[in-house]
């Protein structure tokens, strides 16, 4: 995703590892997860922030795929009027946010219909699997950095892919690393103390405890 400002771009990768060696039936219907790692890798182009978790999933529905972007993991919803229409930006209300790549769409494809038009539209929660909330420290208090306000605009909540090809249900556990790319994270963060929250969903919108890493900063975790 291209930031705002035009100064860095922020990619999503990931890899997803697993190992199910008979476990055990009591696995929880909910996915459960426990902090493992946090890296910091740079490289002479993006550097990486890698976080790994492990997880336990009773019915192994985890993970979503390219052809998974139909309700409910849909990208995005269109926002419309009293009447049902597409609010475009040439109509939009007094309420709507001024133009940027994250709340509004250009030309967008609907039903394998392009739409000649800029529309209005939120992000689906229920797209990603896994969700990343940034907190940084300083005198003592946490406090959210925002990744969707000005002038960035993106998101760093992202999708691992399925862990299991097959729909039968069967209890999996594993290890998730997660890796999110950016020119910007010595810029952005510089000595900072950072913690990270983490968060995995499984098919069933069945979301996951929250787990947060240990304070650190980029430096303390550089491989």
């Amino acid at each position: 995703m291209k930031l705002k400002n035009n100064i860095y771009y922020l990619l999503l990768i990931l890899a997803a590892g697993m190992g199910c060696i008979s476990p055990p039936e009591d696995f929880p219907t909910v996915p459960q997860i426990e902090f493992n790692t946090m890296e910091f890798v740079q490289t002479p182009g993006a550097d990486s922030l890698i976080l790994s978790i492990q997880f336990r999933d009773a019915e192994g529905d985890l993970g979503l795929n390219a052809r998974d972007i139909f309700p409910p993991f849909n990208e995005l919803n269109y926002i419309t009027d009293a009447s049902g229409n597409f609010i475009t930006y040439s109509n939009r209300p007094e309420d709507a946010p001024d133009f940027n790549n994250r709340d509004w769409v250009i030309f967008p494809l609907i039903n394998n219909v392009e739409i000649p038009d800029t529309l209005w539209v939120s992000e689906n929660p229920d797209h990603y699997n896994i969700f990343v909330d940034f907190f940084i420290k300083r005198g003592g208090n946490y406090t959210e950095f925002d990744w969707s306000a000005p002038p960035y605009f993106t998101t760093f909540d992202g999708r691992f892919p399925r862990m299991l090809e097959e729909e039968r249900p069967r209890s999996i556990e594993g290890q998730i690393r997660y890796s999110m790319l950016s020119l910007g994270w010595n810029s952005i963060f510089r000595t900072d103390t950072i913690r990270l929250e983490i968060q995995i969903q499984d098919r069933a919108l069945n979301r996951s405890n929250v787990v947060s890493s240990p304070d650190f900063t980029l430096s303390q975790i550089e491989r």
